[in-house]
């Protein structure tokens, strides 16, 4: 089945045909309206209830058809300006927080994530390690001013998770004037020291974005994460995080629970997220998620969850035909570059679907065990696509 994706038009979008998402959008629904002044953020893959996706053929939603939701929700994300601080709850916490306040986290899902870089991308991940933040923060003397001399100098005596939560703490809870004294100090008088530690450009763009925002001093407690196309982060449950800029597709279990404090006009519920984080240090080089590799062809991305897992197909164009052994869960396919034709069972038999860029298609469970890519008329540059599916291949 081809299917529509469902768009989403945040704030912190790229606008009008600078993105990724209308780009796809246009080439996929040819009633698609692009708006140059709209930003254009998020394509949704899936039956996620907030954006569910639809089949073209009928018009009907994708979980309708199916009678049942996937497993996963399936994104492409086009970044201009960061997103939120923030970590997703485990599947514990994300029933009760549902329970407790339904209006700000609308399911009772967990939300592990993977993200795929489509173009450079940038992103903070996780926390520094220890030593790591204790020079910052003796290096811009107003953080530690902020902070307050008595909780710097227990975090330089217990070298601790705990010391570090209490300094963290004490940061994302100062008065916002406070907050907006220290950013306006570390801009004015610490320039070199940004620029030294290539945070200059960074720490600019995100006060204009958000002026004052204490978001902007969690640069210098969390990991920068300078990713390449192709290369990809995983993000676990409680994992502190905040995308910056770039494009990616991205694959998570299907939720849209964010506990938020920072970087947003949106809902920040502190509290949560500083119960919830997890504050163990670790070098930004461990945060790189990496693919296993079936051939050639195709490698996996294979997270520690059930939920999903994401192979990435790339056909080089001089190749009549590639065959992709499938197990019997329903996947989702989006086309990036390249034009095939997706020769594959269904329950009405075999068909074909001629694939090109932004090409969203179900592939349902009849068709395994084994898809095919044939050559097409307009073939002249290599195939890409992504699929996400269940993640059989932690049981395999």
């Amino acid at each position: 089945m081809e299917l529509t994706g469902w768009v989403k038009t945040y704030d912190w979008g790229k606008q009008g045909i600078q993105s990724a998402v209308a780009q796809l959008a246009m080439a996929n629904d040819p009633d698609f309206v692009l708006n140059d002044e709209e930003t254009y953020a998020e394509m949704w893959m899936g039956t996620h209830f907030c954006g569910v996706s639809i089949v073209k053929e009928t018009g009907e939603t994708l979980d309708r058809v199916l009678k049942k939701d996937l497993p996963y929700l399936f994104k492409v994300l086009s970044i201009r300006k960061a997103l939120s601080i923030q970590v997703h709850p485990n599947k514990c916490e994300a029933e009760r927080l549902h329970q407790e306040r339904p209006e700000i986290y609308k399911d009772d899902n967990h939300k592990p994530e993977l993200s795929i870089a489509i173009t450079p991308f940038l992103a903070l991940v996780g926390f520094q390690p220890l030593d790591a933040i204790i020079d910052y923060i003796d290096e811009f003397q107003p953080l530690t001013k902020l902070i307050g001399q008595e909780a710097v100098e227990e975090l330089h005596e217990k070298r601790d998770t705990e010391a570090l939560k209490n300094c963290y703490e004490i940061m994302m809870k100062a008065d916002e004037k406070d907050i907006a004294k220290c950013i306006k100090d570390i801009a004015k008088n610490n320039k070199a020291e940004l620029k030294r530690n290539e945070l200059l450009d960074i720490f600019n763009k995100i006060n204009q974005d958000f002026p004052n925002d204490v978001g902007t001093l969690c640069l210098f407690f969390l990991n920068l994460v300078r990713l390449k196309p192709g290369q990809a982060i995983y993000l676990g449950a409680n994992e502190i995080h905040a995308y910056l800029d770039g494009e990616c597709v991205e694959c998570m279990a299907c939720s849209d629970n964010v506990i938020r404090a920072g970087l947003t006009p949106k809902y920040k519920d502190v509290e949560q997220l500083i119960s919830s984080v997890i504050f163990d240090g670790a070098e930004p080089t461990s945060k790189f998620f990496m693919p296993y590799r079936i051939d050639d062809t195709v490698q996996v991305f294979v997270p520690p969850v059930d939920d999903f897992a994401v192979m990435h197909v790339n056909i080089r164009h001089i190749v009549d035909s590639y065959k992709l052994q499938m197990q019997a869960f329903g996947s989702i396919l989006l086309t990036l570059t390249g034009s095939r034709i997706l020769k594959l069972n269904t329950t009405e038999g075999p068909k074909e679907i001629t694939l090109s860029r932004g090409s969203i298609v179900y592939i349902p469970v009849e068709a395994a065990p084994e898809i095919e890519f044939l050559h097409a008329e307009d073939c002249g540059e290599d195939f890409t696509a992504y699929i996400a599916t269940y993640n059989y291949f932690r049981k395999a």
